[in-house]
């Protein structure tokens, strides 16, 4: 059987230098001018300019990667509250105390009326809880409540959010170690895999008329190229998710299926409904070519380098 689960029982690599280096430390302003002065920041958040007077007291995580990023850097201690945490409900072991204290303000996705009465005065969250029939950014500026975008595409990108937030929190040296970190654990398995076959990969997260999968645009089909994978529907763009077709999927013979697990829809329920349809004729179904991972450890955030260590051991034959 080749069922690889990544979740949080998973090991992961270069765990003793987040728990060193990234880990909440006992006292969070550790890194703090003693003075206490903040300087304005301007900051480019995907073409809308963020204005910071003063660092944030009070924040609101929406998204469970956003809320994990913040663990990650030692700023558990400012969440009021977080959300979304139905997405799977999982957390990386090394920070599973800090996040058992956190008060969830919902577990989908966020209302206006949560929000306005938290007392917050930063939200750091995924984009899709913005926009006209979301929460109104500028009504949320009106009332004293910055708004961060979480809406990376790319490494860089991702990389210069969790810089700005070193910078809002004045931790930068402790989000910069957390970003070089990053970057020398997905070259160390750049390196590894160099020279291996390029793997044909499907992103499976229910079936409706076809299966969902993640099309182009995901962050998914990033990481997947970086651990050594396609996703076989990158040709999709200009969206993050779309449905497609069995035929369309049988005729792209993917070699490893990447199913998505929730805490409300388990990858374990999705394996005897793939065994069941028309997938099964796939090799990689015969085979049980199947991993397992959380909806987080795709998502822009802080897994970034656990997810590509994890798959590319996954695609291995």
């Amino acid at each position: 059987m080749k069922i690889r689960i990544i979740k949080t029982i998973a090991l992961v690599l270069g765990l003793a230098f987040l728990l060193s280096a990234c880990a909440s430390p006992s006292n969070p302003d550790s890194e703090l001018d003693s003075s206490g002065e903040f300087e304005t920041l301007i900051l480019d958040n995907y073409g809308r300019e963020v204005v910071i007077t003063a660092k944030p007291q009070r924040v609101l995580t929406m998204g469970p990667n956003c809320t994990e990023l913040f663990i990650a850097l030692g700023l558990t201690d400012f969440i009021i509250g977080h959300t979304l945490n139905d997405h799977s409900g999982s957390i990386l072991p090394q920070y599973a105390a800090d996040h058992a204290r956190l008060h969830q303000l919902t577990k989908s996705h966020v209302t206006r009326e949560a929000v306005i009465g938290s007392g917050a005065d930063f939200i750091y969250g995924v984009d899709w809880d913005f926009g006209p029939e979301n929460l109104d950014i500028d009504e949320l500026a009106a009332m004293g409540i910055i708004v961060y975008l979480n809406m990376a595409r790319t490494l860089e990108q991702q990389f210069q959010e969790i810089l700005d937030i070193g910078r809002i929190f004045q931790i930068e040296q402790r989000a910069e170690a957390f970003v070089a970190d990053q970057r020398n654990r997905i070259q160390a398995v750049q390196k590894t895999i160099a020279g291996n076959e390029t793997v044909r990969v499907l992103v499976y997260d229910h079936e409706r008329d076809g299966v969902f999968t993640a099309a182009g645009d995901n962050f998914a089909s990033l990481l997947i190229t970086l651990a050594g994978g396609r996703n076989i529907f990158d040709d999709i763009t200009g969206r993050e998710w779309a449905t497609v077709s069995y035929e369309e999927v049988l005729a792209r013979n993917p070699e490893v299926i990447l199913i998505t697990n929730y805490e409300d829809d388990p990858a374990d329920g999705k394996i005897p409904l793939i065994r069941e349809s028309v997938l099964a004729q796939l090799g990689s179904v015969a085979n049980e070519r199947f991993i397992i991972i959380d909806l987080e450890s795709i998502m822009p955030g802080n897994r970034m380098a656990y997810t590509v260590e994890q798959m590319a051991a996954g695609f291995l034959p």
